[in-house]
């Protein structure tokens, strides 16, 4: 049995995804904080939603999906009825395994997750990290539920918040990059459905060469940059923009932010 504790955004999506893997969905069961929430996962995925205290006791897997800053709460709420040896995953942003396991106790494994949300379309990126007292076979079941829903990595927790920054938030900068060659593409006159279409599928075809290839992605540019072209009069001016540099800062600036939250 596997349980997800708050069943919000990332929680519904893992969900879902595990459900489209050929998890029964008797086999998982959901907690959330809203009776109209719970009713909605009822009604739209066939799962059972009851109580975090419920919820730690019948399963056998915990998957702790709350915000952050609920964490310790709901650590607070089920500490005295998870057992020693009962996988714990936590999947919230900024939260280390010594802190679930300084609240679950000494003999709880932990394993550290993170997703992010084209989980939805099964090509998440998880980066999973061990704590204290999760082994190789905590890794491998860890890895066995999130695999049907994209791709998985382990990597140091010590990497975790850099992780955050990088993939964790990693969807946003391209959506964000996508709105503004829509807005560039508006600007040239041309119509917005056509000009996200083709800034949707230039994106996607670019990502499939990169992920496909093998490529490195400067000889996949420069395939694209003709001498004297339009394409190194674009990347001149993103240059003299120091668009480079702004992603740096922003991912250096997400990666503080995550550093900040695992210290509350």
């Amino acid at each position: 049995m596997i349980a997800i504790l708050g069943t919000g955004k990332m929680g519904e999506a893992l969900l879902s995804g595990l459900l489209r893997a050929g998890v029964a969905p008797g086999e998982i069961i959901a907690t959330a904080r809203r009776e109209e929430r719970a009713t909605a996962l009822r009604e739209r995925h066939g799962v059972r939603v009851v109580s975090n205290a419920e919820a730690a006791k019948v399963a056998d897997t915990l998957i702790l999906a709350v915000k952050p800053q609920d964490m310790a709460a709901l650590l607070d709420e089920i500490a005295a009825l998870v057992p020693a040896g009962r996988l714990v995953i936590t999947v919230a942003a900024g939260i280390t395994t010594a802190f679930v396991e300084s609240r679950l106790g000494e003999d709880v494994p932990v394993v550290r997750v993170m997703s992010n949300t084209p989980v939805l379309v099964d090509e998440a990126m998880s980066v999973i990290s061990a704590g204290a007292h999760a082994g190789e076979t905590h890794l491998e079941l860890a890895e066995e539920l999130l695999r049907p829903v994209g791709k998985v990595l382990r990597i140091p927790e010590s990497q975790q918040d850099a992780a955050t920054a990088l993939s964790g938030s990693g969807p946003a900068y391209f959506f964000y990059l996508v709105e503004a060659m829509v807005d560039a593409g508006i600007l040239l006159g041309m119509p917005r459905a056509a000009a996200l279409d083709m800034v949707t599928q230039s994106i996607v075809g670019a990502a499939i060469m990169l992920r496909d290839s093998g490529e490195h992605p400067v000889i996949l540019r420069e395939a694209v940059t003709s001498p004297g072209g339009t394409t190194i009069s674009a990347i001149a001016e993103l240059e003299r923009h120091s668009v480079r540099a702004a992603f740096l800062a922003a991912i250096e600036a997400a990666r503080d932010r995550s550093s900040q939250l695992a210290s509350g």
